[in-house]
């Protein structure tokens, strides 16, 4: 049977009975703003690794895009790719669109932490049988989805300030690329975030700002699912080979420090394995109004038919690099916060609202 009071206390409503109990904290304010502090530590992680790894995303944006404006098959690599950002631009140029990314960081980072935990669990007790990497897989393809209409718009105005610079590099290294009048009009150069949104939105409408939003989704739902999920399996695999090689040991790994590895390990394989959604995701937002691609599949036709399967994978090496370190950042801090102000404490009894007896169980043993 089961007694439910808001007040009652644990040692009424077990005295005079030899059943077990099992005591259900639903009251608790912890539980309540559990997944709020979620969303806000996931924000914060978020927009720190964003911050933190920008430079190397902008050197992929760059090395992905140029087959658009330079329309030549002579393309630079990594390294000749930051010589010229540097030589034209400086540090500047490498931090461009930095506001923009941040901003997506936020809110992508917020809905996926957020909503993985709480969709985690419902799927765990609503869907038994989804149980495990499904649950993990599908809480952080959610998460993601939920986030993409904040963070497409972001990413937009983000990789299109990538692509240009510095005025400087918008005007001058561009053409001497070999870029054509009609390539340097695809729009005007962006002084700032909100300048950049006013002006997509007032020369393409909703449309500029979500550009690519399908293609965003094809590459950020398997990538966030595949992530999560790789990220659990490694953290199922550590605990199974500590348990196995040293049983009796009372070793434990600091959360942060494996937030920090796994973390990085599972962004790394997860972001070289989406790549080419990546590729066709950057050459339909950065095209602007002068279309080269009709669409995703269109993307791919023209990619495969001109570049082959290599140009799937261009920017595959600066997208793991960032990834690596930014991963394990924002799962790092996403366990530190944890550990920090999400800690279990002891009940207290005012906070007991539900007693289930069951009978069938042993009677409690007196210590």
């Amino acid at each position: 049977m089961a007694v439910t009071s808001s007040s009652t206390t644990a040692s009424e409503g077990i005295q005079g009975t030899k059943s077990s109990a099992t005591i259900v904290l639903t009251n608790s304010p912890h539980n309540q703003f559990f997944v709020w502090r979620e969303f806000l530590w996931g924000a914060l992680a978020g927009g720190f690794g964003e911050g933190m790894m920008h430079p190397i995303d902008t050197v992929k944006t760059r090395i992905q895009s140029q087959a658009i404006l330079t329309q030549s098959q002579n393309q630079k690599t990594i390294l000749q790719m930051v010589r010229a950002v540097w030589g034209a631009d400086g540090l500047r140029g490498f931090y461009r669109g930095v506001a923009p990314g941040v901003t997506g960081s936020l809110a992508t980072g917020a809905t996926y932490f957020g909503v993985i935990e709480s969709t985690k669990k419902w799927i765990e007790e609503t869907h038994p049988n989804l149980g495990g990497h499904w649950a993990h897989f599908i809480a952080g393809a959610l998460g993601d989805t939920l986030g993409s209409f904040i963070y497409v718009p972001c990413e937009v105005i983000k990789q299109r300030m990538q692509v240009q610079g510095t005025k400087k590099y918008w005007s001058s290294v561009v053409m001497k690329d070999g870029a054509s009048d009609a390539s340097l009009s695809m729009y005007g150069y962006y002084s700032g975030m909100f300048q950049a949104g006013c002006s997509i939105w007032k020369d393409q409408g909703p449309k500029g700002l979500y550009a690519g939003y399908w293609s965003t989704l094809a590459r950020d739902v398997p990538f966030a699912g595949l992530m999560v999920t790789c990220y659990e399996a490694l953290k199922e695999v550590t605990e199974y080979g500590r348990q196995k090689w040293f049983p009796n040991s009372r070793f434990h790994v600091n959360s942060s420090f494996e937030g920090l590895v796994l973390g990085g390990i599972a962004g790394g394989v997860s972001a070289y394995l989406t790549t080419p959604l990546d590729v066709i995701k950057t050459r339909l937002q950065v095209q602007g109004t002068i279309v080269r691609y009709n669409g995703w599949m269109d993307a791919f036709r023209r990619i495969w038919l001109i570049e082959g399967a290599k140009g799937f994978f261009r920017g595959s090496i600066p997208r793991v690099i960032w990834y690596v370190p930014a991963s394990a950042l924002t799962f790092m801090a996403v366990e530190f916060l944890r550990d920090q102000f999400n800690e279990t404490k002891t009940p207290n009894t005012d906070t007991v609202t539900s007693l289930i007896l069951d009978k069938s169980k042993p009677p409690l043993q007196q210590n």
